[in-house]
């Protein structure tokens, strides 16, 4: 009967990992997002399906009200997590250790590392889910070799200017699931072009911060503003730009 149930199981799980679709390119509108509400969260759902490197990710957003119940401790067996703090201050408790940060902030979690999320500002606190999980083996050891589990402080990291704007560097560098995962900030101070369009390898988001964004994906134009999301599947040509004289800053990053 125990062998019986856990093929069920099995087949069930492989059955919905197999009705996933691919995720798609364009923009994805913060305002658009459905809202789901409980006593002290609420959650919007952005997408989940398949990509070129994941056989499984998923993306959303959580915001915990003022005094909201911390989440319960809990690790990922085979699924990594990028937090992205969008408002408010968390409290990020990984393997018992904390640290708050804020917006800007990004936390990098390993699969099997037990960790909780917490509210202890004054208002708010929303942030961004990414999990994924590769179609390559897992690899543990060498997402732990280069950092494992890893909190990037916005306070704590670098602006360079450049002639454009400037930019932030957060981490490039593999994981457990990623031959390679790069992250960084871009501010572009003036109308025009980040660089010109261009391919590569990694399939890549570009998460709009503040002020308004136009991104050709595929020779289709879409445009967005604070709070959206682009995406950019493997290979395919693409390129953003500020869409105003207003400064225009986001969030890229992209993984293979």
């Amino acid at each position: 009967m125990k062998n019986l149930i856990s093929s069920i199981l099995l087949f069930s799980v492989v059955l919905v990992n197999a009705q996933l679709q691919p995720v798609k390119n364009g923009v994805y509108v913060w305002n658009d997002l459905q809202v789901n509400k409980t006593n002290d969260r609420e959650s919007r759902f952005i997408f989940e399906g398949v990509s070129p490197h994941f056989e499984y990710l998923e993306i959303h957003a959580t915001t915990q009200y003022k005094d909201a119940k911390p989440n319960e401790p809990n690790a990922n067996d085979d699924i990594e997590e990028l937090i992205i703090v969008k408002e408010g201050l968390m409290k990020v408790t990984n393997e018992g250790k904390s640290e708050i940060i804020g917006p800007g902030s990004v936390v990098l979690f390993m699969p099997k590392q037990v960790h909780a999320i917490e509210n202890v500002g004054d208002g708010n606190l929303t942030y961004y889910v990414m999990s994924y999980k590769s179609k390559k083996p897992i690899n543990i050891e060498r997402g732990q070799r280069h950092g494992g589990t890893m909190v990037y402080n916005l306070d704590n990291l670098e602006f360079k200017p450049s002639s454009k704007g400037g930019g932030i560097a957060y981490f490039d560098r593999p994981t457990a699931m990623c031959e390679r995962f790069e992250m960084h900030i871009t501010q572009l101070d003036k109308k025009g072009p980040s660089h010109n369009p261009h391919t590569h390898i990694e399939t890549e988001i570009i998460l709009l911060i503040s002020g308004n964004a136009e991104m050709t994906i595929d020779g289709k134009l879409y445009k967005g503003t604070t709070g959206d999301l682009f995406l950019a599947n493997s290979q395919l040509l693409h390129g953003i730009a500020n869409a105003s004289n207003e400064t225009c800053k986001y969030f890229a990053f992209k993984w293979n």
